[in-house]
């Protein structure tokens, strides 16, 4: 809790509200409406989800980013007096900062979300972190300006919460591996041969996991794991080759630590992502949360090694990391373009990891680069991603 006042409630401000992590987050809000309010609401173009969560849970003001849109959305709230609204990413990067709020909720999918974070870990605030491509794309930054600024980053990806509620009471013990499991996504037995044809539709069908269409096309090339991989790296301070992948079916232990003697510990549940968004908002506390619970009765709990031949974005991420400086930004911006272009049916499934190599070849590498660094090769590797589509 911030202040001295322990019964007020927290103000939280949503990036991304009316995604999967956000509408999750909402609902952990109602469950406990004692506890948590809303101050903003943030979405990038559902202008009629967005009016719907305001007037559920009454924020303070809402922004849709999309400019374009702004008329639409005070159309859609103008009897709604007591909530401001705002439009563009300057007034994201703006309403982080706002004082009232306590915790800012980054579930903004895809590089855009690195700017609005930069600006609430300069204000100080509490960052639950779902927005995986901040880390990924300038983690080293981000950990410094976190440091500098008293800004503690609590991550709500499941994996990451696991290893942080296995961290839990270990201090400064030594971390000899980080155990990162994996689901191994809707193609996990598919031949080789079979991948060249699937689709995005297929690829959508996520055996375990209810995602957005980004991130779950991600994880059927695994390059969700990648990033998860990179964002492990500066959450935990572990080298990347500290970090093994276990490919994990049933995403019932969501990953685990082992420590110098040879102990691991981990953490177990049902795959629901309520239960990291509410560990990461009420920390250290655990509060009530009425979800199935885990019956290991039920099935058998299988590990395998993930296929680098089959995935080879996993591969690329961990290149990327060894690699260092602009790589990994330079990998994200290629696998977002090529990932909208098998989402859209412009190159195939197997087809995005040949663009993301090729692109991480030919975009300029920067040992130590700066904030704009990162913005220029974000859109030079863009843009040599989209000349090999």
């Amino acid at each position: 809790m911030t202040g001295t006042d322990d019964t007020r409630k927290q103000q939280i401000c949503i990036l991304g509200s009316t995604g999967s992590i956000g509408t999750q987050t909402l609902d952990v809000i109602r469950r406990h409406r004692d506890r948590y309010e809303a101050y903003c609401l943030t979405a990038n173009t559902r202008t009629a989800e967005l009016a719907a969560q305001a007037r559920e849970f009454r924020p303070a003001c809402v922004v849709i980013a999309d400019e374009s849109r702004y008329d639409e959305m005070k159309a859609l709230l103008g009897d709604c007096k007591d909530i401001k609204i705002y439009a563009g990413a300057a007034a994201l990067d703006q309403v982080v900062e706002a004082e009232p709020v306590d915790m800012v909720l980054a579930a903004m999918v895809g590089f855009a979300g690195l700017k609005p974070v930069i600006h609430a870990i300069k204000a100080g605030k509490k960052i639950c972190l779902a927005n995986k491509e901040t880390l990924v794309v300038a983690g080293e930054l981000i950990c410094s300006l976190a440091q500098e600024h008293r800004s503690p980053i609590l991550p709500v990806d499941s994996e990451h919460s696991a290893i942080f509620q296995s961290l839990v009471g270990e201090d400064c013990n030594e971390i000899e591996k980080i155990l990162l499991t994996a689901s191994g996504g809707p193609f996990r037995t598919f031949p080789l041969e079979k991948m060249k044809n699937v689709t995005a539709a297929d690829a959508l069908r996520h055996p375990t996991w209810d995602m957005g269409a980004k991130i779950t096309i991600d994880s059927a090339s695994m390059m969700n794991k990648g990033f998860e991989v990179i964002e492990a790296r500066w959450l935990f301070g572990i080298p990347a080759d500290k970090i093994q992948v276990l490919v994990h079916p049933q995403s019932i232990v969501h990953s685990a630590v082992q420590f110098r003697d040879g102990a691991v510990k981990a953490q177990l549940g049902v795959p629901d992502m309520r239960l990291p968004i509410q560990y990461a908002m009420s920390f250290p506390e655990r509060l009530q949360l009425d979800l199935p619970r885990l019956d290991l009765f039920k099935q058998p709990l299988e590990f395998f090694e993930p296929d680098l031949k089959k995935f080879p974005c996993l591969a690329l991420a961990y290149e990327a990391i060894r690699r260092g400086g602009n790589m990994p930004c330079i990998m994200n911006a290629a696998n977002e373009t090529a990932n909208l272009a098998f989402r859209q049916g412009r190159c195939g499934f197997l087809q995005m990891a040949d663009i993301i190599s090729e692109t991480m070849e030919r975009t300029p590498y920067i040992a130590r680069p700066t904030l704009d660094d990162y913005f220029a090769t974000d859109r030079e590797a863009r843009q040599t991603a989209a000349t090999l589509l």
